[in-house]
């Protein structure tokens, strides 16, 4: 009696489940605005909160940001804003990023990082995923140049992928067959000391991807392609080695680029130059921290057009609408020559 009481039970719930489901999404008709904003939406906002135990707190805030972002995703299909946009070829880095921050998007590709700002500029996207920095290789700095470059544009959410690089091969290869392996030149440096103890040639191509696809088309088992074993799938290739990168905690942090000016995160991030002068810098520097601002990062980049000056970015502790933000951008306004937020989101 008691298992077929719980089936009841568990048939009556998955009815309930499907139409709260079907009430919430038509919710997301009635928008008429959606935002990439990850974070969830605040829990003393919601009701019936004594009912949760502390172990159930941590996955109901999961569940409700879930539950946020496929609204917000819905949204954006019915309002036709589902398109966004990545640079490369299907299968590589940028486009699982793509996919896991928008899985029902259409996936927009453009030859060039330019491009894709060019497509969310013009309407072309609503958003674009672009990789910013590497744990392994640094700063992406031509993407951070194009961010100072396109004032009209904010980073509304990041996004960090863990990076694993495998040997990708035709179906039957041996290891011992392979002669000559293709890959992206970061991805071949990521993997230089396996290749070196094998003793493998390489050839560079513009992205994993395009490797992985160049080593199917070509049908020939002496050719290997580094890169993910999402795109092992995708090109119908096999895995002959996993995780061959010596950094196995090469993670690339991703950002989103919209239109929009999202106000609510736990981070912000600021552009600005100042006089080259002594001490400019500086007084911004003890500015934040006067202000009580933890700064996460702080890098330079040459200004264009002009020589052997520089613009600024800074990430910052904090939110964004609160006065103490607001106090810190006006006394930092009186500081630096231009300023700008370029980003809030949450980390």
């Amino acid at each position: 009696m008691k298992s077929q009481q719980s089936k009841t039970d568990l048939e009556q719930l998955k009815r309930q489940t499907v139409d709260l489901f079907v009430t919430w999404m038509e919710q997301a008709e009635r928008l008429e605005g959606c935002s990439c904003q990850s974070s969830p939406e605040n829990l003393e906002a919601w009701p019936n909160l004594a009912q949760i135990t502390p172990q159930q707190l941590p996955y109901l805030q999961d569940y409700i940001a879930h539950l946020t972002q496929l609204t917000k995703q819905y949204a954006m299909q019915l309002q036709n804003k589902n398109k966004v946009a990545y640079q490369g070829t299907e299968g590589a880095f940028s486009h699982i990023a793509l996919r896991k921050l928008f899985p029902h998007a259409q996936a927009q590709k453009y030859p060039t990082w330019a491009g894709v700002f060019e497509a969310v500029q013009t309407g072309q996207a609503e958003y674009g995923v672009l990789p910013f920095e590497n744990s392994h290789a640094g700063d992406v700095s031509a993407v951070l140049d194009l961010c100072f470059a396109h004032p009209e544009l904010s980073v509304c959410r990041v996004y960090d992928l863990p990076v694993n690089q495998n040997l990708l091969a035709l179906p039957g290869t041996k290891l011992s067959d392979v002669r000559r392996v293709l890959s992206h030149p970061q991805a071949i440096a990521q993997s230089e000391p396996f290749l070196r103890c094998l003793q493998l040639e390489t050839s560079e191509c513009l992205n994993t991807a395009l490797a992985a696809q160049t080593v199917a088309e070509q049908g020939d088992k002496t050719l290997a392609a580094i890169a993910s074993e999402e795109t092992a799938r995708l090109y119908g290739l096999e895995v002959l080695a996993k995780g061959i990168n010596s950094d196995q905690d090469n993670t690339t942090r991703f950002i989103v680029i919209s239109k929009e000016r999202p106000a609510q995160g736990n981070r912000f991030s600021l552009l600005f130059t100042v006089d080259h002068k002594a001490g400019q810098l500086a007084r911004v520097i003890q500015e934040i921290g006067a202000a009580g601002f933890n700064m996460e990062c702080i890098k330079s980049r040459p200004m264009p057009g002009a020589r052997f000056e520089y613009y600024f970015y800074v990430e910052l502790e904090g939110t964004v609408e609160e006065y103490s933000t607001q106090t810190l951008l006006t006394n930092l306004t009186d500081i630096c020559n231009t300023l700008r937020v370029l980003g809030v989101y949450t980390k």
